[in-house]
Protein backbone atom coordinates (compact mmCIF):
# COMPACT_ATOMS: atom_id res chain seq x y z
CA UNK A 1 0.00 0.00 0.00
CA UNK A 2 3.04 2.25 0.43
CA UNK A 3 3.23 5.38 2.53
CA UNK A 4 -0.30 6.50 1.80
CA UNK A 5 -3.36 6.12 -0.40
CA UNK A 6 -4.48 9.02 -2.57
CA UNK A 7 -7.81 9.19 -4.36
CA UNK A 8 -7.66 9.16 -8.17
CA UNK A 9 -10.92 10.06 -9.97
CA UNK A 10 -12.46 7.11 -11.81
CA UNK A 11 -14.43 7.53 -15.06
CA UNK A 12 -16.94 4.91 -13.91
CA UNK A 13 -19.75 5.62 -11.47
CA UNK A 14 -19.96 3.60 -8.26
CA UNK A 15 -22.87 3.51 -5.89
CA UNK A 16 -22.70 5.43 -2.65
CA UNK A 17 -22.58 3.00 0.28
CA UNK A 18 -22.70 3.43 4.04
CA UNK A 19 -19.76 1.85 5.84
CA UNK A 20 -19.57 0.76 9.47
CA UNK A 21 -16.08 0.73 10.95
CA UNK A 22 -14.54 -0.16 14.31
CA UNK A 23 -11.80 2.13 15.60
CA UNK A 24 -9.06 1.75 18.18
CA UNK A 25 -7.13 4.72 19.48
CA UNK A 26 -4.76 5.87 22.16
CA UNK A 27 -6.60 8.86 23.60
CA UNK A 28 -3.50 10.53 25.05
CA UNK A 29 -3.01 12.88 22.12
CA UNK A 30 -6.69 13.70 21.52
CA UNK A 31 -8.96 16.28 23.12
CA UNK A 32 -11.76 13.76 22.74
CA UNK A 33 -13.46 11.83 19.99
CA UNK A 34 -15.88 14.48 18.74
CA UNK A 35 -14.75 17.11 16.23
CA UNK A 36 -14.76 20.67 17.52
CA UNK A 37 -14.97 24.00 15.71
CA UNK A 38 -11.25 24.57 16.31
CA UNK A 39 -10.15 21.04 15.37
CA UNK A 40 -6.96 20.89 13.31
CA UNK A 41 -5.87 17.36 12.29
CA UNK A 42 -2.25 16.29 12.51
CA UNK A 43 0.19 14.93 15.12
CA UNK A 44 1.47 18.40 16.06
CA UNK A 45 -1.95 19.88 16.72
CA UNK A 46 -2.98 20.59 20.31
CA UNK A 47 -6.68 20.11 19.68
CA UNK A 48 -6.81 16.90 17.66
CA UNK A 49 -9.95 14.76 17.73
CA UNK A 50 -10.60 11.21 16.55
CA UNK A 51 -13.42 12.36 14.28
CA UNK A 52 -11.24 15.07 12.75
CA UNK A 53 -8.42 12.64 11.94
CA UNK A 54 -10.82 10.12 10.43
CA UNK A 55 -12.49 12.75 8.25
CA UNK A 56 -9.11 14.00 7.06
CA UNK A 57 -8.15 10.44 6.10
CA UNK A 58 -11.42 9.99 4.20
CA UNK A 59 -10.94 13.22 2.23
CA UNK A 60 -7.78 11.73 0.76
CA UNK A 61 -9.98 8.93 -0.59
CA UNK A 62 -12.37 11.32 -2.31
CA UNK A 63 -14.91 11.61 0.49
CA UNK A 64 -17.04 14.74 0.16
CA UNK A 65 -19.32 14.22 3.16
CA UNK A 66 -19.95 16.75 5.90
CA UNK A 67 -19.55 14.51 8.93
CA UNK A 68 -18.59 11.06 10.13
CA UNK A 69 -21.05 9.56 12.61
CA UNK A 70 -19.62 8.21 15.88
CA UNK A 71 -21.33 5.81 18.26
CA UNK A 72 -20.36 7.80 21.29
CA UNK A 73 -18.30 10.61 22.68
CA UNK A 74 -15.13 9.91 24.67
CA UNK A 75 -13.39 12.44 26.88
CA UNK A 76 -9.95 13.97 26.47
CA UNK A 77 -7.42 11.23 27.20
CA UNK A 78 -9.91 8.33 27.07
CA UNK A 79 -8.90 5.33 24.96
CA UNK A 80 -10.91 2.95 22.78
CA UNK A 81 -10.58 -0.48 21.25
CA UNK A 82 -14.16 -0.69 19.98
CA UNK A 83 -15.41 2.75 18.98
CA UNK A 84 -17.94 2.51 16.14
CA UNK A 85 -18.34 4.99 13.28
CA UNK A 86 -20.18 5.25 9.98
CA UNK A 87 -19.86 7.30 6.79
CA UNK A 88 -21.06 7.34 3.18
CA UNK A 89 -18.49 6.83 0.42
CA UNK A 90 -18.24 5.91 -3.24
CA UNK A 91 -15.59 3.18 -3.20
CA UNK A 92 -14.67 0.85 -6.05
CA UNK A 93 -12.43 -1.54 -4.14
CA UNK A 94 -12.85 -4.22 -1.48
CA UNK A 95 -13.60 -3.70 2.20
CA UNK A 96 -10.09 -4.84 3.10
CA UNK A 97 -8.63 -2.30 0.70
CA UNK A 98 -10.74 0.43 2.28
CA UNK A 99 -9.42 -0.55 5.71
CA UNK A 100 -5.84 -0.49 4.38
CA UNK A 101 -6.38 2.84 2.66
CA UNK A 102 -7.78 4.48 5.77
CA UNK A 103 -4.98 3.14 7.97
CA UNK A 104 -2.35 4.28 5.47
CA UNK A 105 -3.61 7.85 5.90
CA UNK A 106 -4.32 7.80 9.64
CA UNK A 107 -1.72 8.74 12.28
CA UNK A 108 -0.14 6.05 14.42
CA UNK A 109 -2.36 6.56 17.46
CA UNK A 110 -5.57 5.58 15.66
CA UNK A 111 -6.45 2.53 13.55
CA UNK A 112 -9.42 1.04 11.73
CA UNK A 113 -9.83 -2.53 13.00
CA UNK A 114 -12.79 -3.63 10.89
CA UNK A 115 -14.89 -2.40 7.94
CA UNK A 116 -18.34 -3.69 6.98
CA UNK A 117 -21.20 -2.50 4.81
CA UNK A 118 -24.22 -1.12 6.65
CA UNK A 119 -27.80 -0.25 5.86
CA UNK A 120 -28.24 3.18 4.30
CA UNK A 121 -29.99 4.48 7.43
CA UNK A 122 -27.56 2.96 9.96
CA UNK A 123 -26.68 5.38 12.77
CA UNK A 124 -23.98 4.06 15.13
CA UNK A 125 -25.14 6.21 18.04
CA UNK A 126 -28.90 5.77 17.91
CA UNK A 127 -28.96 2.13 16.73
CA UNK A 128 -26.72 0.87 19.54
CA UNK A 129 -28.37 -1.40 22.11
CA UNK A 130 -25.51 -1.24 24.63
CA UNK A 131 -21.97 0.01 25.23
CA UNK A 132 -19.22 -1.65 27.23
CA UNK A 133 -16.35 0.10 29.03
CA UNK A 134 -13.32 -1.03 31.01
CA UNK A 135 -11.50 0.96 33.67
CA UNK A 136 -8.04 -0.06 34.94
CA UNK A 137 -6.30 1.04 38.12
CA UNK A 138 -3.40 -0.14 40.24
CA UNK A 139 -2.11 0.76 43.67
CA UNK A 140 1.48 1.86 44.19
CA UNK A 141 3.03 4.53 46.38
CA UNK A 142 5.49 5.81 43.74
CA UNK A 143 5.02 6.83 40.12
CA UNK A 144 5.06 4.15 37.43
CA UNK A 145 5.38 6.05 34.12
CA UNK A 146 5.00 2.97 31.91
CA UNK A 147 1.71 1.90 33.49
CA UNK A 148 0.16 5.28 34.18
CA UNK A 149 -0.56 6.01 30.52
CA UNK A 150 -3.40 3.49 30.59
CA UNK A 151 -4.28 3.00 34.26
CA UNK A 152 -4.96 5.14 37.32
CA UNK A 153 -2.35 4.85 40.09
CA UNK A 154 -4.18 4.79 43.42
CA UNK A 155 -2.70 5.14 46.89
CA UNK A 156 -3.39 4.04 49.60
CA UNK A 157 -4.44 0.54 48.49
CA UNK A 158 -8.10 -0.35 48.15
CA UNK A 159 -10.04 -3.11 49.87
CA UNK A 160 -11.85 -5.77 47.86
CA UNK A 161 -13.91 -3.91 45.23
CA UNK A 162 -15.77 -6.91 43.82
CA UNK A 163 -18.87 -6.69 46.06
CA UNK A 164 -19.45 -3.08 44.97
CA UNK A 165 -20.15 -3.91 41.31
CA UNK A 166 -23.58 -5.37 42.08
CA UNK A 167 -24.74 -1.96 43.38
CA UNK A 168 -25.14 -0.69 39.83
CA UNK A 169 -27.00 -3.60 38.24
CA UNK A 170 -30.49 -2.93 36.92
CA UNK A 171 -32.34 0.27 36.14
CA UNK A 172 -31.55 3.27 38.33
CA UNK A 173 -31.61 7.04 38.27
CA UNK A 174 -27.89 7.87 38.02
CA UNK A 175 -28.37 11.60 38.59
CA UNK A 176 -25.69 11.54 41.32
CA UNK A 177 -23.18 9.86 39.04
CA UNK A 178 -23.19 11.77 35.76
CA UNK A 179 -24.76 14.45 33.58
CA UNK A 180 -27.51 13.94 30.99
CA UNK A 181 -26.62 13.99 27.31
CA UNK A 182 -29.15 16.76 26.67
CA UNK A 183 -30.21 19.60 28.98
CA UNK A 184 -32.98 18.34 31.27
CA UNK A 185 -32.57 14.88 29.73
CA UNK A 186 -33.28 11.64 31.55
CA UNK A 187 -30.65 10.33 33.95
CA UNK A 188 -32.20 6.86 34.15
CA UNK A 189 -29.98 4.11 32.74
CA UNK A 190 -29.98 0.31 32.80
CA UNK A 191 -26.73 -1.44 33.70
CA UNK A 192 -26.68 -4.90 32.13
CA UNK A 193 -23.46 -6.17 33.69
CA UNK A 194 -20.75 -4.89 36.02
CA UNK A 195 -17.82 -6.61 37.69
CA UNK A 196 -14.42 -6.01 39.26
CA UNK A 197 -11.49 -8.38 38.75
CA UNK A 198 -7.96 -8.21 40.09
CA UNK A 199 -4.48 -9.52 39.30
CA UNK A 200 -1.58 -8.72 41.64
CA UNK A 201 -1.84 -4.98 42.36
CA UNK A 202 -4.22 -4.13 39.48
CA UNK A 203 -8.01 -3.84 39.40
CA UNK A 204 -10.21 -3.87 36.30
CA UNK A 205 -13.81 -2.63 36.26
CA UNK A 206 -16.00 -3.72 33.34
CA UNK A 207 -19.47 -2.32 32.87
CA UNK A 208 -22.11 -2.57 30.14
CA UNK A 209 -25.27 -0.47 29.96
CA UNK A 210 -27.91 0.54 27.48
CA UNK A 211 -26.36 4.02 27.53
CA UNK A 212 -24.20 6.17 29.81
CA UNK A 213 -24.36 9.66 31.19
CA UNK A 214 -21.42 12.01 30.66
CA UNK A 215 -18.59 11.03 33.02
CA UNK A 216 -20.70 8.22 34.47
CA UNK A 217 -18.10 5.43 34.37
CA UNK A 218 -15.34 7.65 35.75
CA UNK A 219 -17.66 8.82 38.53
CA UNK A 220 -18.68 5.26 39.43
CA UNK A 221 -15.04 4.20 39.61
CA UNK A 222 -14.13 7.22 41.75
CA UNK A 223 -16.76 6.55 44.41
CA UNK A 224 -16.02 2.82 44.50
CA UNK A 225 -12.34 3.53 45.10
CA UNK A 226 -13.41 5.93 47.85
CA UNK A 227 -15.37 3.09 49.46
CA UNK A 228 -12.38 0.78 49.06
CA UNK A 229 -10.22 3.35 50.88
CA UNK A 230 -12.76 3.86 53.64
CA UNK A 231 -13.69 7.44 52.69
CA UNK A 232 -17.29 6.67 51.68
CA UNK A 233 -19.78 4.15 53.02
CA UNK A 234 -21.78 1.74 50.89
CA UNK A 235 -24.89 3.18 52.56
CA UNK A 236 -24.00 6.59 51.08
CA UNK A 237 -23.99 5.12 47.57
CA UNK A 238 -27.34 3.42 48.10
CA UNK A 239 -28.78 6.70 49.38
CA UNK A 240 -27.40 8.60 46.37
CA UNK A 241 -29.09 6.16 43.97
CA UNK A 242 -32.38 6.25 45.86
CA UNK A 243 -32.55 9.97 46.57
CA UNK A 244 -30.55 11.55 43.69
CA UNK A 245 -28.13 13.06 46.21
CA UNK A 246 -24.48 13.73 45.45
CA UNK A 247 -21.73 11.86 47.24
CA UNK A 248 -18.05 12.92 47.40
CA UNK A 249 -17.33 15.00 44.28
CA UNK A 250 -14.62 13.76 41.92
CA UNK A 251 -13.81 11.75 38.80
CA UNK A 252 -11.37 8.94 38.12
CA UNK A 253 -8.78 10.14 35.57
CA UNK A 254 -9.70 9.68 31.91
CA UNK A 255 -6.55 7.76 30.97
CA UNK A 256 -7.70 4.64 32.85
CA UNK A 257 -10.89 4.37 30.76
CA UNK A 258 -11.37 2.46 27.51
CA UNK A 259 -14.46 2.07 25.30
CA UNK A 260 -14.38 -1.66 24.57
CA UNK A 261 -17.43 -2.36 22.45
CA UNK A 262 -20.65 -0.94 21.04
CA UNK A 263 -23.31 -3.60 20.46
CA UNK A 264 -26.09 -3.57 17.85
Amino acid sequence: MGEGWTFIPNPFTFAMERYHIILAYDGTGFVGSQRQASTIPGPGSKNRTVQGELEESLRKLGWKGRTVYLAGRTDTGTHASGQAAAFDLEWSHSLNELQDALNANLPGDIAVCKVTLAAANFQPRFDAVSRRYQYRLFYKNVRDPLRERYAWRVWPPVADLRPLAKLWLGTHDFFAFGSPVKPNGSTVRTVLSADWSSTADEWSFKIEADAFLYHMVRRLVFVQVAVGQGRVRVEDINAALANRTRVLAGLAPAHGLRLVEVRY
